[in-house]
């Protein structure tokens, strides 16, 4: 799988066109825009908020995934009852991509896969998860274990605790790799414009989901 770097984006983009979001906010949406793959989002069955999360970049700059955010926005908890009461999705568009050369031309970038969006939900989870119980000082300690245990099970999507899922994805039903932990749900599968579709989501089921493309990232707010 490749591993990307990713920019923070927090803030919102304007809910107009590209032309009318605020400067203050244009560089949220900015890295959404830029990319040259179709962006996918819970559909039209879903009619709560929606918002940016971020956008993932290679060395050279180039978009490689983003985060569709839907529902209440999740935040970091140490009152397990108040994480509990959180209802959220996000969706993870990831290009597919082949074995390639890098950008600077020194090395091969792997191709991205089913795997690749498996490991990002994965990890995505983690970064709105803290056990009540854990002190602040071991959460590092924690998180570090817990990524590489999501690295480690998106590599094996065809053993447990994956099980199949089938969901709507542009109104055509997809197979998804799909599996539950204690923190919340991951689920990761393919697409129909080139790009593999990776959620996460707690408080939510996943089983009444249905992704579509997005047709303009600027509504989401």
């Amino acid at each position: 799988m490749e591993t990307t770097s990713r920019v923070d984006t927090d803030g919102a983009p304007g809910t107009v066109t590209a032309e009318e979001v605020p400067a203050a906010r244009r560089r949220t949406v900015d890295g959404y825009l830029e990319a040259s793959f179709p962006w996918y989002g819970l559909d039209e069955a879903f009619t709560g908020p929606r918002w940016l999360m971020q956008v993932g970049t290679a060395a050279d700059g180039t978009v490689q995934h983003g985060s569709t955010g839907h529902g209440d926005e999740p935040s970091v908890k140490t009152d397990g009852s108040a994480a509990e009461k959180e209802r959220f999705a996000a969706v993870i568009t990831v290009a597919a991509s082949p074995v390639r050369r890098s950008g600077d031309g020194t090395g091969v970038l792997d191709a991205t896969t089913v795997s690749s969006a498996a490991w990002l939900a994965g990890s995505g989870l983690l970064a709105y998860t803290w056990p009540p119980q854990m002190d602040h000082t071991l959460r590092d300690d924690w998180l570090d274990q817990q990524t590489e245990t999501a690295f480690t099970l998106a590599d094996d999507l065809g053993s447990a605790p994956w099980s199949t899922l089938s969901l709507p994805v542009d109104g055509v039903p997809v197979e998804f790799h799909y599996r539950e932990s204690e923190f919340g749900w991951v689920l990761a599968g393919s697409a129909h414009e080139g790009v593999h579709i990776g959620a996460y989501g707690r408080g939510m089921s996943a089983y009444g989901l249905g992704f579509a493309v997005i047709k303009d990232i600027t509504t989401y707010e």
